[in-house]
């Protein structure tokens, strides 16, 4: 195994270098308008969804949000998302699905204040937390949104209690992320094992796949602008570009993505 590898292996490790990664990120980024962190989703044929001239750039991106929280109506509900990064999606779902209230959490204060500036929406704010110690009292929310984050935590079991906490009674928790096969057995029994019953579940590596094919030049660009040489590698990584290791992972199989609909119990 790889030592980069056997690092993000070690939970407490882990979250220490997603802590850094992060804020380094988003000040690299400055300037650029990078509002999505997410990797991309792009159906066959395209899901050819309406969106706004300033959306349409970052449509690949856009469209995993939309799969993911799209399940469920946010019409006038009170909605969380854990690990907001840099609140495109958060955006995005607060202009489109109208709830009355739309909270971005994420653990990177200089993402925080980033969305803060960035993002003006009616009903939206973002707050800076920890996705394993949610700051909000229990039965808090009408729905949780996670998309592709919770692999950087060091305890998954324990953030997928706090969602069950702090959502309402009936509440849906809507999730989409991947894992490399040697992490798989261990994610599906946290989930199996979650206080929350399972409405739906798809694997979306294919189009997952075929979105990084859509975003991937335009990654690399950013990444030879943006980032010093010697973090290329994980830069490429983090960007899902072509030939990078997930992107090899995931066309190859060693490497899931899924989106899912839980639901807690009433």
């Amino acid at each position: 195994m790889p030592l980069i590898d056997h690092l993000f292996s070690i939970g407490a490790v882990r979250k220490a270098i997603w802590k850094f990664w992060y804020p380094f990120l988003t000040r690299r980024l400055h300037g650029d308008e990078v509002i999505f962190l997410n990797y991309a989703f792009e159906t066959d044929p395209p899901m050819a969804i309406p969106l706004s001239p300033e959306d349409e750039p970052n449509r690949s991106c856009i469209q995993l949000y939309h799969h993911v929280g799209m399940q469920v109506n946010f019409y006038q509900k009170n909605v969380l998302e854990v690990s907001c990064g840099h609140g495109g999606g958060a955006s995005y779902l607060a202009r489109t699905q109208k709830p009355a209230k739309y909270t971005g959490l994420d653990l990177n204060p200089a993402g925080i204040e980033f969305c803060k500036k960035r993002h003006r929406v009616v009903g939206l704010d973002f707050v800076q937390g920890d996705a394993q110690n949610l700051p909000f009292p229990d039965h808090s929310f009408d729905a949780v949104i996670n998309v592709e984050a919770s692999h950087c935590y060091p305890d998954v079991p324990k953030f997928l209690s706090e969602v069950a906490r702090v959502l309402k009674p009936g509440g849906y928790f809507l999730y989409a992320d991947f894992r490399f096969s040697d992490g798989l057995e261990a994610w599906e029994t946290a989930l199996e094992n979650a206080p929350l019953t399972l409405k739906q579940g798809k694997d979306i590596s294919a189009v997952v796949l075929r979105g990084m094919d859509c975003n991937s030049a335009r990654s690399l660009d950013l990444l030879d602008k943006k980032l010093p040489k010697f973090l290329h590698s994980l830069g490429r990584d983090f960007a899902g570009v072509q030939g990078s290791r997930v992107y090899n992972a995931l066309a190859c199989g060693e490497l899931f993505y899924r989106s899912y609909c839980f639901q807690k119990k009433r």
